[in-house]
């Protein structure tokens, strides 16, 4: 009688001592991770009573909008999210653009003469760095310091992103491109028509690094843009939270008592800065976890 196999550990059920260990660990991590996250939502809804008595609050017991009324007043705040949202727009569009491409172009390593090289230069961008000072010199030779261009062209491409939709387009079955090809379809056919559609996962998991990328990119802003009224939001958070500068007026003439605490001020500012980003991610979860291992892993 033949001995039966031996099933590896990791596909044994668990036992009921491991399986509660397991629970209480990641309850423990959850609330961990969700108490900042619900502190800056109660700080920021909290009234002056609320802040002055301190601690640590996780549900305002006078619940105030003073705060966001106080940064969305003056048309700063509201400018700036402005001015992110069309950075992450223009920005994600345009890298995906090119990402797709070029992760096409190099996909296809024995159609295309110097594919190999040209993705030995994209590997070694990911080694070796220019540094800021080189990179700013180079953004003001190009003529786009004070613009809304230099946050986007010089990250226009992430290496680590081609990569990733490079291999994903390279674990595609290659009979579709020989029948597509056979039936006289071009390239670019090939790849709106064929490879995108297929594609759904990684574009989407993409899409998201990038605008998260975009969205929360202050220092770039903070070198190029001199012109304070083209600030994006993540460089307004930044000068309010860190150096307390003032964001609005429109509480001048207000009373002390009247006026919104600077700290819930500070979490209205961090919560409108970081709810976008929130929002959409839910949409992409389904498609994160597909798109990144079917785009990592390679057979």
């Amino acid at each position: 009688m033949a001995e039966r196999a031996v099933r590896p550990p990791w596909m044994e059920k668990p036992s009921a001592l491991t399986q509660t260990g397991k629970t209480v660990i990641l309850i423990v991590l959850t609330i961990v991770m969700l108490v900042p996250f619900i502190y800056v939502l109660a700080v920021s809804f909290s009234s002056p009573q609320d802040v002055r008595g301190g601690g640590l609050i996780l549900f305002p017991v006078h619940p105030s909008l003073g705060a966001y009324s106080a940064v969305l007043a003056g048309g700063v705040v509201s400018k700036s999210l402005l001015v992110s949202v069309g950075i992450t727009l223009v920005g994600t569009a345009a890298s995906m653009a090119l990402t797709v491409l070029m992760a096409y172009g190099l996909s296809r390593t024995k159609e295309v003469p110097g594919s190999r090289f040209v993705l030995i230069l994209v590997l070694g961008t990911m080694l070796f760095g220019a540094g800021v000072i080189p990179n700013y010199l180079l953004v003001k030779s190009l003529g786009l310091l004070n613009s809304y261009a230099s946050l986007i062209l010089p990250g226009i491409i992430s290496a680590f992103n081609l990569v990733v939709v490079r291999n994903f387009f390279m674990s595609l079955p290659r009979e579709l491109y020989d029948s597509a090809r056979t039936d006289g379809a071009s390239e670019i056919k090939i790849l709106l028509t064929i490879v995108l559609p297929l594609s759904k996962a990684v574009i989407a998991v993409i899409s998201l690094f990038y605008a998260v990328a975009y969205w929360n990119d202050y220092f770039n802003a903070l070198l190029y843009l001199n012109d304070t009224t083209k600030w994006p939001i993540q460089l307004v958070l930044r000068q309010f939270v860190l150096q307390g500068s003032p964001i609005t007026d429109a509480t001048a003439n207000t009373t002390a008592a009247q006026q919104p605490p600077a700290q819930s001020v500070q979490m209205a500012i961090v919560v409108l800065a970081t709810a976008p980003i929130l929002l959409i991610y839910p949409f992409a979860q389904k498609y994160f976890t597909k798109g990144v291992l079917t785009g990592a892993i390679k057979e």
